[in-house]
């Protein structure tokens, strides 16, 4: 009897973990989609949980290394203005407390598809990006 019950109170406590418990794909993802959804729909403060508050972004422009400020990146996402994005996960490479990122950003009205490379690290218990490299190309014509 005593098996039994014990055996219960497990299965009831493994079903609640799974019910309830996000996995660390899924916190990443969220994290991602802060950024995504925060950049496209004019939500500063989405961009901002989402990025370390030293984060930097990176491109190479005129063939030299271009640093742009994550802050200043952040400042410069004004609250309520859209944006004409469209954002999607690639994919997602999980280690322990660190991981990578691959995010697509189409931007129809620039005819580009921009690709950012993200690398994330697991920050007092949330997930932070804390560097973006990106490049783009144009659409074609």
């Amino acid at each position: 009897m005593k098996f039994k019950t014990t055996f219960i109170i497990l299965l009831t406590c493994l079903g609640m973990q799974f019910s309830y418990g996000q996995t660390e794909h899924e916190k990443i993802t969220k994290t991602l989609m802060d950024y995504i959804e925060g950049t496209a729909n004019g939500e500063p403060d989405r961009v901002r949980r989402a990025f370390h508050k030293d984060l930097n972004l990176y491109t190479i422009a005129n063939d030299s290394v271009k640093v742009w400020y994550g802050q200043n990146y952040i400042n410069g996402i004004k609250e309520g203005n859209k944006s004409n994005r469209i954002g999607r996960i690639v994919s997602i490479d999980i280690e322990n407390d660190a991981a990578s990122a691959k995010i697509e950003i189409l931007m129809p009205s620039r005819k580009r598809k921009y690709t950012d490379y993200l690398l994330l690290l697991k920050y007092q218990g949330q997930w932070k990006i804390i560097h973006k490299s990106y490049t783009y190309v144009q659409y074609p014509e």
